[in-house]
């Protein structure tokens, strides 16, 4: 293991050169110029959607915010994690105290699970709980998931006489002003085109409405697909305005805060740690280096710290190990992922030490002043370490002195950076962040972004809110509505929709004869969705966790059979454990997650090492890859001999019917050449005639994967079914 290691400048952001004479700050207040332009362009009537990508730290949350602060619009802000969602309700009601704006605006936020439990409480449906909320607020503060179920009218009764496709949609639509999307550049493809069919549905059939997209890493091909649809954008860059200064002496940083510049990111010693790529290679790094994190709080008292991994098994192993090495100092190591318990995430937040997946899942207000982290790709690197530095430090409330960060990185990374005749970067070397995050962005590993999926199946959600237009109940009051909705939607997505409703009716006639149901459609469902629909998905009792109330969970079977200690359970089982837990504690345990999992569990602990496995579908695989298209399966089944609970598994398994694209290379090549992200989800499989190849060789993707894998092939499948990308 080596090390590298340089210094980050501080950054310091620019004051507003003007600001509008009626905005209303508190005493003391000064915005930022990029606080003000962003205001600015909101209240522009030429401008539709805004962009600002001031880095991590800057105060985007209050520019998006300032105008409602004054009193004068409702805002719906939509945010990837529910964590993050928590942090931003808690900051945006310190605003409103700090503003005190003449309206006093009502803030609620709404997850899936709370709204749930809201409809459960007051005996009625989810769309009338929603319903209730949004009217009763000014501020909605919410997941992109459930805006998104909104408007594809999945709240609404069926059948329920008098109800139309926009019962929902179109009243929320109406009340909000400004429509905030936070850390957008987590969205992938899929995610991406549902925002746009939402923003053109919102921009046919109402009067203008404001989008603002908050992101420090934004992606230029999506500024021009919403000029394509005739989105009047603005881009608020600091960065490309030279509106942040990077200082290296006190002197100079004296001369700033004389300037009345702020400082957004304190000076950071960031050290690369050079490991193979292979699995565990961090952990074991973590566990050698020990002595290293103690050291950090022993010199540093008072010091707070995360670690961010790629792996939730990494963390759920790594987090006993360091509790019981800080828990003799009087120090607590507490976990924050996915799988986390509210009351684990809660307890996370005054802990020393963190472990979890996510910066944005760690909070806000978890003050560090050490980080060490893992990282998928350059934007994931650059986002993670954003989260440190963001605090001032030798205060009563923030004790520690400097920042630090390791950054654990594959081997090919730092001879990029590091070596050869013209370096990147040098050791002990001192940059500003413009710099630094260039050479991260031209060396580390480029993934594939999907750009042919808004062509290949953007638009079937279009299709979709085409026919809810349609619908008998409001077809006179959408007439126009529905035209330029199809025409915006054909043009931005560059297809026909006649032809999209071609392959949709395909799909469904496909659909009839393989299943023998006169309804549904699980491709269009699937390319309909936000996320997609998730049909490995089981639910869990997770019998390592503390609080009783939190034991109930869900997770996808392939993580499951390479990390888990598992024990089969029924559903009956799992649903009375939950009714008696919820009855027991006094606290609702929302289920409506459980609806569709495929399988329940006990999860007894977290395995140190992977097992193997793969999917086996009983017959030939070489007609189904040779077709070289999404298809839905029937009869997968999961080959782990060293699972004893496999055959009850796979008794439910065979019998579901799998939205699939079958490649026919392994998986390791198939990640390899077409550049795909860390965790997407593709898997060996293998059929009667490569049962006992040592290498599967065929890769299986479901779902909403499928999708993605399919735009790739179908990119490449004319030259000669070479889909590789060199």
């Amino acid at each position: 293991m080596t090390e590298y290691s340089l210094t980050l400048k501080p950054v310091y952001s620019s004051p507003a050169l003007e600001i509008p004479q009626d905005i209303k700050l508190p005493l003391g207040w000064v915005l930022s110029w990029h606080q003000a332009e962003t205001l600015k362009a909101l209240r522009d009537p030429n401008v539709d959607v805004v962009f600002n990508t001031a880095m991590t730290g800057d105060g985007k949350s209050l520019a998006a915010f300032l105008e409602v602060l004054q009193g004068e619009c409702n805002a719906i802000a939509l945010y990837p994690t529910n964590e993050l969602a928590r942090d931003q309700e808690t900051q945006t009601r310190k605003y409103i105290a700090d503003f005190q704006p003449p309206n006093d605006p009502r803030v609620t936020r709404l997850s899936g699970a709370e709204l749930e439990i809201y409809a459960e409480n007051e005996d009625i449906s989810k769309g009338a709980a929603i319903a209730t909320r949004t009217s009763q607020s000014e501020v909605l503060l919410t997941n992109p998931d459930i805006f998104h179920f909104l408007h594809r009218g999945a709240y609404l009764l069926k059948g329920q006489k008098g109800d139309s496709p926009d019962k929902l949609w179109g009243r929320i639509d109406k009340d909000f002003d400004l429509f905030i999307f936070d850390e957008f550049h987590v969205y992938a493809a899929p995610q991406i085109a549902s925002v746009i069919n939402t923003m053109l549905l919102i921009q046919v059939t109402n009067r203008r409405k404001k989008f603002l997209f908050l992101s420090a890493t934004p992606d230029e091909k999506l500024m021009q697909r919403f000029q394509d649809a005739r989105f009047r954008c603005q881009v608020i860059s600091p960065l490309e305005q030279n509106k942040y200064q990077f200082p290296e002496t006190s002197k100079q940083q004296q001369q700033l805060d004389a300037e009345g510049w702020r400082q957004v990111v304190r000076a950071i010693a960031l050290s690369f740690v050079s490991l193979e790529p292979v699995a565990k290679a961090s952990e074991i790094w973590l566990k050698d280096n020990a002595e290293l994190i103690l050291q950090q709080f022993q010199q540093h008292p008072g010091s707070k710290g995360a670690i961010i991994l790629n792996s939730i098994a990494a963390v759920k192993r790594l987090t006993p190990f360091f509790q019981a090495l800080l828990q003799p100092y009087g120090l607590i190591a507490s976990e924050n992922t996915g799988l986390s318990g509210k009351s684990e995430r809660e307890r996370s937040l005054s802990a020393d030490l963190v472990l979890g997946t996510s910066t944005i899942d760690v909070g806000v207000d978890f003050k560090i002043n050490f980080l060490i982290f893992e990282s998928s790709d350059a934007g994931n690197f650059i986002q993670r370490l954003g989260r440190l530095g963001r605090h001032d430090c030798n205060t009563q409330e923030v004790p520690f002195d400097g920042f630090t960060a390791y950054a654990l990185v594959p081997n090919f990374l730092v001879e990029r950076l590091f070596l050869g005749d013209k370096p990147s970067l040098l050791t002990e070397g001192v940059y500003d962040r413009s710099f630094f995050n260039a050479a991260i962005n031209e060396k580390y590993r480029q993934i594939n972004d999907f750009r042919g999926y808004y062509k290949r199946w953007g638009a079937v959600q279009s299709f979709k809110l085409c026919v809810d237009l349609n619908h008998k109940t409001i077809q006179q009051q959408y007439a126009g509505s529905l035209k330029k909705f199809q025409a915006a939607c054909e043009t931005v997505f560059d297809t026909s929709l006649k032809s999209v409703a071609g392959r949709v009716f395909g799909w469904a006639d496909e659909w009839k004869q393989f299943s023998g149901q006169q309804t549904g459609n699980p491709i269009a469902e699937d390319a309909c969705s936000f996320r997609g629909s998730s049909p490995l998905q089981c639910g869990l009792y997770d019998e390592t966790e503390l609080y009783e109330a939190d034991r109930y969970k869900t997770y996808d079977l392939p993580g499951i059979l390479g990390n888990l200690e598992i024990e089969l359970w029924t559903e009956a089982a799992f649903l009375r454990s939950l009714e008696a837990t919820a009855k027991r504690t006094k606290k609702p345990i929302p289920k409506g997650r459980f609806a569709h999992c495929l399988a329940f569990m006990k999860l007894k602990a977290y395995r140190e090492e992977r097992l193997n496995w793969k999917f086996h579908f009983p017959g030939t695989l070489e007609t189904i890859a040779d077709a070289w298209k999404v298809q839905v399966l029937k009869g997968v089944e999961i080959w782990q001999p060293d699972n004893r609970w496999v055959g009850e598994i796979n008794r439910k398994l065979r019998n579901r019917a799998l939205v699939s694209y079958v490649l026919r290379r392994p998986t390791s090549e198939v990640r390899q050449r077409l550049r795909l992200p860390m965790h997407f989800q593709i898997y060996p499989i293998s059929d009667n005639y490569s049962f006992h190849d040592a290498v599967a060789p065929y890769s299986v993707a479901f779902g909403q994967s499928a999708l993605l894998l399919d735009t790739l092939a179908y990119q490449f499948k004319s030259k000669g079914g070479e889909i590789w990308i060199a």
